[in-house]
């Protein structure tokens, strides 16, 4: 294109031409990270040419199970989501934040720059870039800051896809957080493929976006690309296939703090901690101290945690949760409700993850329908 589009326009780019904004991101200094096929799964990897999409791939998730298939077309983005989350580029599994160094002058602490470069996050769902501004409101909305979240987050170009595919664990259009992407996104990307065209509508959501579609050949947008791309989006709203009201949870889960559902998912969690590491909005984290031989300095080190790991809510050499009941209710609880009163908004985005990846198939729609249901009252007295 001669000039720069204006934000919310929206030009057809070719199949063909689809390399080309692989250069254009290079060209723009970001380094592209985005899906990729891998140990059976869809995740988040380099991305340096075309072919390293799931192009013709699809998965079918459900609870507890995961599987890829084949396609019927060349789909780049024909899948919903798999196990990665993009948080892991911006609150890393393990991050050294600073080192500490003692000598004759005292105690100095320097921070550490984090060396990540400049990043393209191609392929981004409507539900991650909700999750996205959660962890915004988490890590730089607040009277502190994260400098090591906020220095990565400056440095990254957010791509987005409209989904064409719903999993079977989908349920974003219940909470509202899709599968439409209405705003967050510097690109937004819709993929149209029928019996004669592969093509994509490329919609400019910001001005780092409309630079990059500078140097790419679009072509007008049609009216009949503009309705088929809504058309994707609504189609796959419809076949979403779950749903949760997100109605009054702060309030229902308070007063349902002893309701016998809380027992009955104890008996069946494991406490591995699966729900909370694919989730995109989790960040529970501990820290570490590496010290060297010399005990002159020592490397301070923040890694993931999860709230159902028993040493997660230890007090004085006692954990405070010790039960896997306790464990459960306390991250649903906060999730869904109390999460609401902290930052304004619910921890979850309806992307499904939690229920894909659990061994045993936990179901958070399934709990929260059933803790919605009044207890039994014993015979002889009131439900405790």
């Amino acid at each position: 294109m001669d000039r720069a589009p204006e934000i919310g326009t929206s030009g057809i780019l070719p199949r063909a031409e689809f390399p080309r904004l692989l250069e254009a991101l290079r060209a723009e200094g970001y380094s592209v990270v985005g899906p990729t096929v891998r140990d059976g799964a869809i995740v988040l990897g380099e991305i340096r040419t075309d072919a390293d999409l799931p192009i013709g791939w699809t998965d079918r998730p459900d609870a507890g199970t995961y599987r890829m298939e084949r396609r019927s077309d060349e789909a780049l983005f024909g899948y919903g989501v798999g196990p990665h989350c993009w948080k892991k580029y911006l609150f890393p599994a393990r991050d050294h934040l600073w080192t500490a160094r003692g000598g004759d002058g005292g105690l100095t602490i320097d921070p550490v720059e984090p060396a990540d470069p400049p990043r393209a996050f191609l392929g981004m769902r409507a539900c991650e870039i909700a999750a996205l501004g959660i962890t915004d409101r988490v890590f730089t909305g607040g009277p502190a800051t994260d400098r090591s979240y906020a220095h990565r987050r400056g440095r990254i170009l957010r791509i987005g896809v409209q989904c064409g595919t719903a999993g079977a664990t989908c349920f974003c259009a219940s909470m509202g957080t899709g599968p439409g992407i209405a705003a967050g996104a510097d690109l937004v990307l819709t993929e149209l493929i029928d019996s004669s065209r592969h093509r994509f509508l490329l919609t400019v959501g910001t001005e780092e976006g409309a630079r990059v579609a500078t140097r790419l050949p679009l072509l007008p947008a049609p009216a009949e690309a503009i309705v088929a791309a809504d058309a994707i989006v609504a189609r796959t709203a419809r076949s979403q296939g779950r749903r949760m009201d997100p109605g009054g949870l702060e309030s229902l889960l308070a007063e349902r703090l002893e309701h016998p559902r809380w027992v009955d998912v104890a008996r069946r969690c494991l406490s591995c901690a699966n729900c909370t590491m694919v989730c995109p909005t989790c960040f529970c984290h501990t820290t570490e101290e590496v010290p060297n031989v010399e005990g002159t300095e020592s490397e301070h080190w923040r890694r993931w945690d999860s709230c159902f790991q028993l040493a997660h809510s230890q007090l004085h050499t006692t954990s405070v949760r010790a039960s896997p009941r306790s464990r459960y209710r306390q991250w649903l609880t906060h999730k869904l409700g109390t999460w609401s009163a902290q930052f304004g908004t619910s921890g979850c985005v309806g992307c499904g993850r939690c229920i894909v990846w659990c061994p045993v198939g936990i179901d958070l729609t399934e709990e929260v329908a059933a803790l919605r249901v009044a207890p039994v009252a014993p015979s002889g007295g009131a439900a405790r």
